[in-house]
């Protein structure tokens, strides 16, 4: 089998040759290519033969063009600081929306107009032509997590009580944009988007459930409707809000160290792929390959079937190739010996 079809078996519940592999690698698939990160978020090429790079030393079963969180940001003017080998960070201070106001103005930016959301379309379309066998993942925001990029964090947790329906307003906005962003991405090429709203797990549940379910809800039943499969991660301690993640319909749903797997399979039912969730310092960066298996057999027994092979978030930068090749050493075992 290959990738695409490894992938898609776990997805369908059908028998596969082993467990599908989809760490996400962002600075550590710059660094396994020699290239600076600053350049590995501002060019498409450098990006997609990275990845194309790590997959193939590695065996991952897909490529993705995930990279940073301010590309939306970027392209809609935003302030966005940007380093030679760090990613970039968006100015809170000088926050887009800092005048609630500026939101009435704001136009949603074209994917094909050349900004950097165009770059992780060109990536798309360039993983078309390379990826071979290995499934392609785009990546948008979600709308709390936009919303932060826009507004600034601290400033849009208080908007919940002062200001609601500018909340609604600007999440709106937020789907809008990433719809738009994510329909480019899949006429490019890309067959998985994934959804990263890690603001969401500052929350809480009562403000999960009155403010943000509504929108990733709309969110992903678009991307799905695009023939796309979703991919939903959100990092941090998910706990009190597994069960909504789990009413979304995701395909995938990446859960942090933080979360319990079992307790996300019993929230969420046999429905979505689980993928994760050792801590990706802790056990993947800092541990030994055998410590790592171990981990992984036990995250493999509380997920039950569809499960998928990762780390809790993104491999750290120097993580050991050992390390890395432990986790695939897994995959390629797992299945056949599968959990419970």
């Amino acid at each position: 089998m290959n990738g695409r079809e490894r992938i898609l078996a776990a997805l369908e519940g059908r028998p596969a040759d082993r467990l599908p592999f989809m760490p996400i690698t962002m600075m550590f698939a710059a660094d396994h290519a020699g290239v600076p990160y600053g350049r590995y978020v501002r060019d498409f090429r450098i990006l997609v033969e990275a990845q194309l790079a790590v997959a193939e030393a590695y065996d991952f079963d897909y490529v993705s063009s995930i990279s940073d969180p301010a590309r939306e940001v970027a392209d809609c003017g935003g302030a966005v600081c940007y380093f030679d080998d760090q990613p970039p960070a968006i100015d809170e201070t000088r926050a887009l929306l800092g005048d609630k106001a500026t939101l009435a103005r704001l136009k949603v930016p074209d994917p094909l107009g050349g900004g950097r959301m165009h770059d992780r379309v060109r990536a798309a379309a360039l993983f078309r032509e390379k990826a071979g066998g290995r499934m392609i993942e785009g990546w948008v925001e979600g709308p709390c997590a936009m919303g932060a990029d826009l507004r600034g964090i601290n400033t849009l947790m208080t908007d919940f009580f002062d200001d609601p329906p500018f909340v609604r307003d600007l999440f709106a906005f937020a789907v809008e944009m990433e719809l738009a962003f994510a329909r480019a991405q899949v006429g490019a090429g890309a067959e998985l988007i994934g959804v990263g709203d890690a603001a969401a797990s500052l929350v809480g549940p009562a403000i999960y459930e009155e403010f943000v379910w509504s929108y990733e809800k709309k969110l992903v039943d678009a991307i799905r409707a695009l023939g796309a499969r979703v991919r939903l991660h959100i990092c941090g301690n998910t706990r009190k809000i597994l069960g909504g993640m789990g009413r979304l319909g995701c395909d995938i749903v990446d859960l942090d160290y933080y979360s319990s797997l079992a307790e996300a399979r019993r929230e969420m039912g046999p429905g979505p792929a689980l993928l994760g969730n050792i801590d990706p310092v802790r056990v993947l960066k800092n541990g030994t390959p055998d410590s790592i298996r171990k981990a992984l057999e036990e995250c493999h027994r509380q997920a039950g079937g569809r499960y998928v092979v990762g780390a809790g978030c993104e491999v750290p930068r120097g993580t050991s190739p050992e390390n890395v090749r432990a986790m695939l050493d897994y995959a390629r075992r797992g299945a056949a010996n599968p959990a419970p």
